[in-house]
């Protein structure tokens, strides 16, 4: 249950897409001059080298992140570049921000950060990756901490899903658990990532989630050829409830970007 390890999956093309959407998001947040709170439920390690052994055999960055910094996809001022540029100042050229140091990198001090991971070798990694920010980690089941914490204080904010999926069941409540979520936290931005699969797993969820009334919803999707036979997601999925002002700009973007892989 606690198999699942990103480093395997950093910066592949699911994350290309997930971590610019996440970006756009806090850049348009951060423009008031009004605190807000970040909440991530399955955070990861944070912090990811790309030279490392585990990513170099599944070959997902190279088809990904580096593709896309190669081809220039997002200009120099763009949030996910000057996350990934300030990541990489710091700790090498071969690092890549998980969600985590995204957020690190794009909020202020007065914005308060609650990060979860139950994973206890990536709960001492992300611990170690946000040691020097006022993030504050918890090794808990991300969602009874989201449970707990919502309404945060500051109010405003953003609450990030990314789970692996490993358990199946995940794809069942979360239709359930997002709208209780909303329910607590009527004003806060709440943002689902999930795979799309080339055996459909995910469909009922996307249908659930399309049957339920939420405020302002952006429901963005990108394909992708596998990344090597046999591999089951062909696509990325983002769900974002309460969606900034212009985020759907952004997400027109995204699919030009992400056409050239098919070109």
């Amino acid at each position: 249950m606690l198999s699942y390890q990103h480093i395997y999956h950093a910066g592949n093309l699911a994350d290309v897409h997930k971590h610019a959407i996440l970006a756009e998001t806090l850049a348009y947040l951060t423009q008031k001059d009004k605190p807000l709170s970040y909440i991530e439920t399955h955070s990861g390690r944070g912090l990811y080298h790309l030279d490392s052994d585990q990513a170099v055999q599944t070959g997902e960055a190279a088809a990904g992140i580096e593709r896309a910094l190669t081809e220039d996809w997002f200009s120099a001022d763009h949030p996910l570049s000057r996350a990934i540029a300030a990541v990489q100042a710091r700790y090498g050229q071969t690092a890549y921000p998980g969600s985590p140091l995204i957020a690190a990198n794009l909020l202020r001090s007065q914005d308060k950060m609650h990060l979860a991971e139950l994973h206890p070798q990536e709960y001492r990694a992300l611990s170690d990756a946000l040691v020097t920010t006022d993030a504050r980690t918890y090794r808990q089941d991300g969602f009874e901490l989201a449970q707990s914490l919502l309404p945060p204080t500051p109010r405003r904010g953003v609450l990030l899903i990314d789970p692996s999926y490993e358990i199946k069941s995940d794809y069942d409540r979360l239709p359930g658990i997002i709208a209780s979520l909303n329910r607590k936290w009527n004003v806060g931005v709440v943002a689902l990532w999930y795979p799309i699969l080339a055996n459909g797993r995910h469909q009922a969820m996307r249908d659930a989630l399309a049957k339920r009334e939420f405020p302002k919803v952006l429901h963005h999707e990108v394909q992708f050829p596998a990344a090597r036979k046999g591999h089951g997601m062909v696509g990325s999925g983002m769900f974002v409830v309460n969606a900034p002002y212009g985020l759907s700009d952004s997400a027109r973007t995204l699919d030009n970007l992400f056409g050239r892989l098919s070109a």
